[in-house]
């Protein structure tokens, strides 16, 4: 799925692909933006680990499941 974070004073936004289900991202902000955890710590498709901390989010947005395209389409 598709997480996008803004990050303040930051003039781009992070966009990920992610394997967690929008429950494990939600919890993780949760737990952030409630003073739990001073980092929001997320890990992309790849294995590769995302840390933002928590007192520079500006939102994040989590997106739709992201379908696997197999095979040809017609054009």
């Amino acid at each position: 799925m598709e997480v996008k974070i803004g990050v303040q004073h930051a003039p781009r936004e992070i966009v990920l692909e992610s394997g967690q289900s929008a429950e494990d991202v939600e919890r993780a902000v949760s737990e952030a933006l409630g003073g739990k955890a001073q980092l929001l710590s997320l890990v992309d498709e790849h294995g590769r680990k995302v840390l933002v901390p928590a007192d520079r989010l500006a939102y994040v947005e989590i997106g739709e499941p992201t379908a696997r395209k197999v095979g040809f389409s017609a054009l």
